[in-house]
C-alpha cells in the first residue's frame, strides 16, 4: 500500500473515484483500452502502470475479459452438484467460447445452474429455459426459502423508507454518544467472520482526530456458498443503509461507501434505488431529518476479486489501488479510506444496529448466548430439502438448523463446509456437538464465519474438494506475501499429482506447508485454508491416507 497514492486518490475522494473510472472505462468492452488507462493515469497524477497494475488483477478490468457476454458460476456449491458443465455446454449454443467467462460466486447456492447475462443472475437448468433468457433477455427472480427460529432480529429492522426514517429520529434524540453505548451493551460482534465486538471498533474511530472519516460496508460477499448479505441488500436495504448512517452517527463519520461486489447486479440496482430515496426524503446529506448530522452515502461496484472481502485490501480497492493486504498498525480505524479514519463492517453488522437503535442494546443481548448475542444468519444449499436462507438465534443447536429448518439432506452427506472456504470443514458426525455460535464452533475446531453452508456429497472425493480449495487460494491470492501466493501454488499441485501421478504426499511436508501458511500469512486467506484441510486430514484420514506416504 503507498500511503501517496492513498492521498493522491483521496483528492477526489468518493466524488469522482478512481476505481470507479476504470469500471466505467472497461464498461463497453469488458477491459479499458491504453489511451483510456493513460488519461485516467493523467487526471489522477498517478503513474500509468499503477493504474494498469490495478486494472490487471481484477476478474472483470483485465484484458481476458475483453469481449465476455455471459458468465458461469464456478464456485463451490455450483461445482459440488455438478450442474455447470452442462449449463456451459448449453450456453455454448448461443455464444462462442471466447464469449463465455467465469464469476464466484452468484449467491445461487440454493439452485445451482447459475450464470450473468445480460446484467442479471439467473439459476436455469433447461434448454427452453436458457433460450427465452437468451433471446428474449427474460428477469427471472430466483427462489429459496426463508424461515426464523427462535428470538430473532432481522425480521424486525428497520425493512422500508418509514422504518428507517422513525429509526433515525430515535437515534438522533439518543445522542451520538449513547447510541455508541448501545451498540457497546448490544455486545454485537462482526458477522464477517472473525465475530470481532463491533462496539470497540465505533469507539476506536470516534476517538481519532480528523476532518473526515468514513463508514465503509464490505458487500463483497465472495464466501462461496454465502448470500445472506445478498438476502439483506436485497429484501432488507434499508437496514444496511441505516446502519452506515448509526455508524456514521457514533463515530463523527461524515462519508459512506457501500461496496457491492459486481457478481450481485441486482443488490447493487435495489441499494441505488433506496439511496436515492433517502435523499429525497431527507435521509442523508446535510442535517438528517432535521438534526445535527450530515452523511453522505455512495454504492462503489467491485469488479471480482475474493479478496477485497479483507478489509484493508477493500479499501485499497476503493483507492483505486490494487488491492492488496495492508501489514496492521496502523489500523483502519486509525488511517483507512484516503488514510482517513474508517471503520470496515460488513452487511450484517451493519444491519443489526437498526434493531439496537429501535430498541435498545439490552434487547439485542437478551438474544443469543452471553458472548454471541442476537442471531445469525444462514445459508443453506441445494443439498437440503429445504434450501435457502434463515435466521436464527445464536445458540441454536445445529441439529435444528439442518434437521427443522433445512429439511435434512436429499442424499447421503458426508462433510459441511461451513463458514466460506476458510470455515471448518464439519462431518456429519459432529453436528449434534455444535451449537450456531462464535464459541461453540471455536471450541470444537471449526470457524463460524459467514455461516455458509455448502454440502459434500458422499460420492464426491475429498481430495479433489481440498484441491479445489488450493486452487480457489491461488487465484485470489493478493500476491502480497510468500506463504499465500506460493503455499496455495504447492498445496494444489501435490493434491492433483497425488490423484492423476505416481506420486505419494509427504505428511510432514503437508503439515510444514499448512504451518508456513496458518503463521505467515497476511491476512485470513492464507492464514485461514489450513483449517479445513486440517479438518479433512483429521476426520477423513481413512479416505485421504491412500494419498500420502505416512
Amino acid at each position: 500500500m503507498s500511503e501517496n497514492l492513498s492521498k493522491l486518490s483521496g483528492r477526489k475522494g468518493l466524488i469522482d473515484n478512481l476505481f470507479e473510472r476504470l469500471g466505467r472505462e472497461a464498461a463497453e468492452t469488458g477491459t479499458p483500452s491504453e489511451e483510456g488507462l493513460r488519461n485516467i493515469a493523467n487526471d489522477y497524477l498517478v503513474g500509468t502502470a499503477n493504474v494498469y497494475g490495478t486494472s490487471s488483477f481484477y476478474d472483470f478490468l483485465r484484458e481476458e475479459n475483453q469481449g465476455k457476454r455471459v458468465y458461469v458460476c464456478n464456485g463451490s456449491a455450483c461445482m459440488l452438484a455438478g450442474t455447470q458443465d452442462s449449463l456451459t455446454e448449453e450456453l455454448g449454443k448461443h455464444f462462442k467460447k471466447e464469449e463465455i467467462g467465469n464469476m464466484c460466486c452468484l449467491g445461487r447456492c440454493h439452485e445451482n445452474g447459475a450464470f450473468n447475462y445480460n446484467g442479471n443472475n439467473y439459476s436455469a437448468k433447461s434448454s427452453d429455459e436458457i433460450a427465452d433468457i437468451v433471446k428474449n433477455k427474460t428477469v427471472v427472480p430466483d427462489n429459496y426459502n426463508e424461515g426464523f427460529h427462535g428470538n430473532t432480529v432481522f425480521d424486525k429492522v428497520a425493512n422500508s423508507l418509514e422504518d428507517l426514517s422513525k429509526c433515525l429520529k430515535k437515534a438522533i434524540q439518543l445522542g451520538d454518544e449513547s447510541l455508541l453505548e448501545e451498540i457497546k451493551i448490544s455486545g454485537v460482534r462482526g458477522r464477517g467472520g472473525a465475530g470481532f465486538p463491533a462496539g470497540f471498533k465505533l469507539e476506536s474511530c470516534r476517538r481519532e482526530q480528523s476532518d473526515v472519516k468514513f463508514i465503509v460496508c464490505n458487500a463483497d460477499e465472495g464466501d462461496p456458498g454465502a448470500f445472506s448479505d445478498r438476502w439483506l441488500l436485497e429484501e432488507r436495504p434499508w437496514s444496511v443503509i441505516g446502519g452506515m448512517i448509526l455508524a456514521g452517527f457514533a463515530t463523527g463519520a461524515n462519508w459512506g461507501a457501500l461496496y457491492i461486489r459486481a457478481e450481485y447486479p441486482e443488490s447493487i440496482r435495489i441499494c441505488k434505488d433506496a439511496i436515492d430515496e433517502c435523499y429525497k426524503n431527507g435521509l442523508l446529506g446535510e442535517n438528517i431529518l432535521g438534526g445535527p448530522n450530515t452523511f453522505d452515502l455512495k454504492v462503489i461496484e467491485a469488479q471480482g476479486a475474493y479478496i477485497c472481502g479483507e478489509e484493508t485490501a477493500l479499501l485499497s480497492s476503493i483507492e483505486g489501488q490494487r488491492p492488496e493486504v495492508r501489514v496492521r498498525p496502523p489500523y483502519p480505524t486509525q488511517e483507512g479510506l484516503f488514510a482517513k479514519p474508517t471503520v470496515v463492517n460488513n452487511v450484517e453488522t451493519l444491519s443489526c444496529y437498526t434493531f439496537v437503535a429501535e430498541y435498545g442494546g439490552q434487547e439485542f443481548k437478551n438474544r443469543g448466548t452471553e458472548r454471541s448475542t442476537g442471531s445469525k444468519l444462514i445459508s443453506l444449499d441445494s443439498f437440503f430439502n429445504r434450501p435457502g436462507l434463515y435466521e436464527v438465534e445464536m445458540g441454536t443447536p445445529l441439529r435444528t438448523v439442518i434437521d427443522e429448518l433445512g429439511g435434512g439432506f436429499k442424499q447421503p452427506v458426508k462433510a459441511m463446509h461451513i463458514g466460506g472456504p476458510l470455515g471448518g470443514l464439519v462431518p456429519v458426525s459432529k453436528i449434534d456437538d455444535l451449537t450456531v455460535d462464535f464459541e461453540s464452533f471455536s471450541q470444537n475446531g471449526f470457524l463460524l464465519g459467514h455461516a455458509s453452508v455448502i454440502c459434500i456429497p458422499e460420492e464426491y472425493p475429498l481430495v479433489k474438494y481440498l484441491e479445489h480449495l488450493f486452487e480457489f487460494t491461488a487465484h485470489e491470492s493478493c500476491g502480497k506475501c510468500f506463504p499465500c501466493r506460493l503455499g496455495s501454488v504447492r498445496g494444489q499441485e501435490m493434491l492433483n499429482k497425488a490423484q492423476h501421478e505416481e506420486y505419494k504426499i509427504d505428511r510432514e511436508l503437508m503439515d510444514d506447508l499448512l504451518e508456513t501458511l496458518e503463521t505467515g500469512s497476511l491476512c485470513a486467506l492464507g492464514g485461514g485454508l489450513p483449517l479445513p484441510i486440517k479438518n479433512a486430514l483429521h476426520y477423513f484420514d481413512e479416505e485421504l491416507k491412500v494419498y500420502f506416504n505416512n
